[in-house]
């Protein structure tokens, strides 16, 4: 009987988040990415299963970059008996730590609130994991260089390449006993602000490819134009523009569009707030990883020195109560948690408000929810009607679209024995699939959740 190496779906399959793929070949057993489902309630609630597998006998993990949905089960992980390496470049292991902590404090703390207040179903709410269990989980974090093959043993080696979607993120090519897995990760824009081009691969026998946008192109037009008109309605019915944003890099994207119109003159000087603690803490990233990204030192400074940075929650309140128009960026970007709970409670109400949403909105977050203009939204226990302005500027999405996926895959010029469609909700995946098999003549397939795949090695 011939060897064979054993592929499990463990997330982001017919779903775009808690990515998470376990490799069983039969020297090594390795997860690439092991991120927190997000969004609808049932997939929340996969966060709380025991993964199908023997933990323990995981060797090692490969991370693509440091987002929630692809590094937010580590913690689980360890404590279901993981104790190997957890591998990614710096810059995303330093985003990962941010991340991670955030999470856990979170957790934390919407467990105490719960059980202070009595809205949950469980007595007593527990977090899934603890500021204590993030510490175990960084111990266990190891760098790797870009761009050189790195020997993990058992016939298993990697190299992780840049994909433009964050700072520190990639791509990774894992050779595993004759095969060539290539995993993409989250591909981002050809033209990004702030990151360099996504990077291709040359060849690939098992094929992973991301579908967040795979069923649709982002809209032409400028963006800092229609942020602008945006911004000046607003400003012009009395009111401040709340922006719910991602911490890692959409915030930053964001400051910079800011920046730049404020600094060309073409916005009046209302305060420019970024309200969160998480975005503050990666901004140190750029700041330290400079060669990561495009932003020029000079430009970085000036654009932090112009927004008014907040570090306290007490901070948060003072400027909740004041009556002046301002442009907020807060956290999160899915409107799932953070400081923007704490403006949108006093601010949804009043239609001289705008709430900007900026980025993807996945299914069951209260983001999608206003996107598809809801009525009411409920924070904490409480509903809220919706009066405020509720806007979307296209075209600042970390993924890239369609077009650019498939060019990403373009210079692979021998089809791959196999092609997973993963990482996108269900039109966006089986759409793709199908323009796959319509651009290259190559069979993909969509995965299910916890499907096992066998792969022959010759």
């Amino acid at each position: 009987m011939k060897d064979k190496i054993f592929i499990h779906f463990l997330g982001a399959a017919g779903t775009v988040t808690g990515s998470k793929y376990l490799i069983e070949a039969p020297q090594k057993k390795f997860l690439v990415d092991c991120g927190l489902f997000q969004g609808l309630k049932q997939l929340r609630l996969l966060n709380w299963d025991h993964l199908p597998v023997d933990v323990p006998s995981i060797d090692f993990v490969l991370l693509t970059h440091g987002h929630l949905d692809h590094v937010g089960y580590l913690p689980r992980l360890k404590k279901d008996g993981f104790n190997g390496k957890i591998y990614g470049t710096a810059p995303t292991l330093d985003i990962a730590e941010i991340i991670l902590r955030d999470s856990a404090r979170l957790q934390e703390e919407e467990a105490e609130q719960a059980n202070k207040e009595g809205f949950s179903k469980h007595h007593p709410a527990k977090p899934l994991y603890t500021e204590k269990d993030v510490e175990a989980t960084l111990t266990h974090f190891s760098p790797i260089n870009l761009n050189q093959w790195i020997d993990l043993g058992g016939e298993v080696k990697a190299r992780f390449q840049t994909n433009g979607h964050i700072i520190g993120s990639t791509f990774i090519e894992v050779h595993v006993q004759g095969k060539k897995f290539v995993f993409s990760g989250d591909v981002g824009q050809e033209d990004d602000l702030l990151l360099m081009p996504p990077k291709k691969p040359a060849e690939a026998d098992i094929l992973f490819v991301e579908s967040t946008y795979g069923d649709r192109l982002h809209p032409e037009g400028d963006v800092k134009d229609r942020l602008k008109t945006i911004v000046l309605e607003t400003i012009a019915r009395g009111g401040s523009v709340i922006i719910p944003s991602f911490a890692v890099e959409r915030t930053q994207v964001m400051m910079y569009l800011l920046w730049q119109l404020r600094t060309a003159g073409e916005l009046p000087d209302v305060p420019l707030i970024m309200d969160s603690p998480m975005g503050a803490r990666v901004l140190s990233v750029f700041e330290k990883h400079r060669d990561w990204h495009k932003l020029p030192t000079a430009e970085y400074t000036a654009m932090c020195e112009m927004f008014q940075i907040v570090e306290s929650y007490k901070e948060t309140l003072n400027l909740i109560d004041t009556k002046y128009p301002k442009i907020i960026i807060a956290g999160s970007g899915m409107v799932t948690g953070g400081r923007v709970l704490s403006y949108l409670q006093h601010y949804i109400e009043n239609p001289q408000h705008t709430v900007l949403l900026v980025g993807y909105q996945g299914e069951g977050t209260r983001g999608r929810q206003l996107l598809e203009g809801i009525h009411e939204i409920k924070i904490h226990g409480k509903y809220y009607p919706v009066k405020s302005r509720i806007e979307i500027l296209h075209g600042l999405s970390a993924h890239g679209d369609q077009t650019e996926l498939l060019h990403w895959m373009s210079d692979i010029k021998t089809a791959p024995e196999h092609i997973f469609v993963i990482h996108g909700e269900k039109q966006a995946a089986d759409t793709f699939q199908v323009k796959i098999k319509d651009t290259f003549g190559w069979q993909a397939v969509v995965p299910n959740l916890y499907e096992i795949v066998e792969i022959d090695i010759l």
